[in-house]
């Protein structure tokens, strides 16, 4: 690879785009409004969107998408060091305002000179930054939430109230997401809550609502968690009424989020459109995005009738390269019948067939798909679904050597369609931007994912910018404890924790919690305090030195 002149790629950068790391203003002016809504599809390319609108259409399902009427451009959105990004980095963007690397939930990459896409400033690794999620709530007293289908602790949710440099260190993840004190958490990951969040649970006052949806759909206020299933939930097309929906959990968070006099912050996550297209599965795609499009229907009425929300719908990156129509299939002539019957006729998605069918006994096999897809198996396929490394394969020795019963449902299906994907994996295309707010003020034409950052900052009314407030709660403990006798100390069950004394005075302080402890008594610190194992950091609050 050519080595770049990396003084003159910053200075460039510099002199075209002075916005990068700016905590000013967005480029035109945003009035503040009291609450703030993200709505994140993940991994949404726009082939996914084309192909869901004439979904609808075909299916009499209406004529469009909720996110119609509010498109009002693109996103270029990156990661630190890379046109194609992943959901941790470029969602943390978002939140923060500064790009990261592969992997990074909203904390400071580490530089990159021969690859860096933006200026990186190396003192600056690992420093956790402050979300607009943080700022509300921190520093406007708003109420805050989040809506996903994936587990609680993954990428995208994880970017707007946690921090670290893994995004599956999920041990580190989820007790600062649990320890943020939300007042709304609804998805998926119950395997996640341990002993010591539940138990934060019962001091704050949180309720814990677990696997049971008519617990769910009868809360009016306070600060709860439903959490359902062990981790993910299933595809739209293969949920029961056992879940609720992404647009009745958003119904749900506005209700309860609104009751809050200075207003709030939430993010939705169409979370499982990304999973669908690395699986290449496009019904699983198209019906993902679709249950994700009505809960945009149901955030904009409330922000019509509301009058006071800004509401914007962007995904975090493209992904699989979706595509009506790819080679073989003609395109010009292609009817919209021969395009979208095959795949209308599909009740399942690969992965809510491949559960059906692992339950079964061969035999049942092609009548089973005949059932939830309307296709008649070849022979030929049907022995490819016998030898699937996760079914029953014929020879045990040839299992390593198979396909994943997904991966051979997924080209059955995709085989009588016209979709193709270039990819299992992200896409660097801009993706799609939609916006509402009551007096317009909305982003138009190509904006940066730095931008977004600035747009949100300024609907969300921030006087502090997210600078500042890092520098408040995320402050290094060497520098706040500075002259004083403290360590770091790792428990038998892993767990870290930084010790402080000063005269009769100890102060103790877990990793990833809010809580710390004064000679033996607990107290509130407002924010996570975060531990980085790679410089042995703790990140917290600089007003703690006050409590010695």
């Amino acid at each position: 690879m050519k080595k770049i002149n990396v003084s003159f790629v910053v200075l460039l950068f510099l002199f075209i785009c002075p916005v990068v790391f700016s905590q000013g203003q967005y480029k035109n002016t945003v009035r503040p409004t009291k609450n703030v809504i993200v709505m994140i599809p993940d991994g949404t390319s726009m082939g996914v969107v084309s192909a869901a609108r004439w979904y609808k259409t075909y299916n009499n399902m209406g004529e469009g998408l909720y996110i119609d009427p509010f498109l009002c451009g693109t996103v270029k959105t990156f990661s630190s060091n890379a046109p194609i990004g992943d959901s941790a980095p470029t969602t943390s963007c978002y939140m923060t305002g500064i790009p990261q690397q592969a992997g990074n939930v909203s904390i400071y990459p580490v530089a990159d000179p021969d690859n860096d896409l933006i200026p990186v400033d190396p003192e600056m690794t690992y420093q956790p930054l402050a979300t607009i999620l943080e700022a509300a709530r921190i520093t406007q007293d708003k109420a805050t939430g989040l809506v996903v289908t994936c587990e609680f602790p993954h990428a995208t949710p994880a970017d707007c109230a946690a921090h670290y440099y893994a995004r599956n260190n999920y041990k580190a993840i989820a007790p600062q997401m649990a320890f943020q004190n939300l007042d709304v958490m609804f998805g998926g990951g119950n395997d996640y809550i341990s002993e010591t969040i539940k138990k934060h649970f019962e001091n704050k006052q949180v309720t814990y609502i677990k696997d049971d949806v008519e617990a769910f759909r009868s809360i009016e206020e306070g600060k709860v968690w439903a959490l359902f299933g062990g981790k993910e939930f299933p595809y739209d097309l293969d949920r029961d009424e056992t879940l609720p929906s992404l647009e009745e959990m958003t119904r749900k968070a506005l209700d309860v989020l609104s009751l809050n006099e200075n207003g709030f912050f939430l993010m939705v996550e169409g979370s499982l459109i990304d999973w669908a297209a690395h699986a290449n599965d496009a019904v699983g795609c198209i019906t993902e995005f679709i249950a994700f499009d009505n809960a945009v229907g149901t955030a904009m009425e409330f922000a019509k009738k509301d009058g006071n929300t800004t509401v914007i719908v962007l995904p975090d990156h493209g992904n699989s390269g979706f595509t009506i129509g790819r080679r073989g299939h003609g395109y010009s002539r292609a009817t919209i019948h021969s395009l979208f019957k095959n795949v209308s006729n599909y009740k399942k998605t690969a992965y809510g067939l491949e559960k059906i069918i692992l339950e079964s006994q061969p035999e049942d096999i092609k009548g089973i798909v005949k059932e939830y897809t309307g296709i008649e198996i070849s022979d030929e396929e049907y022995e490819n679904v016998l030898g699937s490394k996760n079914y029953l394969p014929e020879d045990y020795m040839k299992a390593g050597d198979s396909k994943n019963l997904v991966s051979v449902l997924v080209e059955i299906m995709n085989e009588r369609t016209s979709f193709g994907f270039t990819t299992g994996g992200h896409t660097g295309e801009d993706v799609f931007l939609a916006a509402y707010h009551p007096q317009g003020d909305i982003p138009i034409g190509m904006n940066t994912n730095v931008e977004i950052n600035q747009y949100l900052s300024d609907a969300a009314g921030l006087e502090k910018p997210l600078s500042e407030l890092t520098a408040e709660i995320f402050a290094k403990h060497t520098e706040v404890f500075g002259g004083m006798k403290y360590s770091i100390k790792t428990s038998k069950d892993g767990s870290v924790g930084l010790e402080v004394k000063k005269g009769r005075k100890k102060l103790v302080i877990p990793a990833f919690s809010s809580v710390a402890y004064l000679n033996g008594k607990p107290f509130d610190m407002e924010s996570v305090a975060v531990y980085i194992d790679k410089n042995e950091t703790f990140y917290l609050p600089k007003s703690l030195l006050e409590k010695l």
